[in-house]
């Protein structure tokens, strides 16, 4: 009974993957040319109301000397009346480093910092 289903679900499901992924290529072709974004993430593991970040991870090194004071100078820059939490570098590959930090509202936020020193994106939690 099943057997007659086969074909014409699996021709469904590839014409629907082709439409997807079209709609995606088509919603990324059409994006803006910012080079910094915001965005909202859902919290990493191990986050809790103290530390929204969580831990640092054993695959992230902790910044120190001047790539860390110039990773935090543009972090502050992009976050007026934040405070640091953290400065590490970015194993998810969003860019080079990361910023974890807290905006003046007390909001968990992310800057992410590329090698020359530029943001490339600002998540919120």
């Amino acid at each position: 009974m099943y057997e007659r289903f086969k074909r014409p679900l699996a021709i469904v499901a590839i014409v629907g993957g082709a439409g997807l992924g079209s709609y995606g290529i088509a919603s990324a072709a059409s994006g803006s040319s910012s080079s910094s974004t915001t965005t909202t993430a859902a919290a990493p593991p191990g986050a809790t109301a103290e530390n929204p970040w969580g831990g640092q991870r054993n695959d992230e090194t902790l910044l120190t000397g001047t790539t860390e004071a110039k990773v935090r100078a543009v972090a502050l820059a992009e976050v007026s009346g934040g405070t640091i939490v953290r400065i590490e570098t970015d194993a998810d590959g969003h860019a080079a480093y990361e910023a974890h930090m807290t905006k003046a509202d007390g909001t968990p936020v992310t800057v992410y910092v590329d090698k020359s020193f530029n943001v490339v994106s600002v998540e919120s939690r």
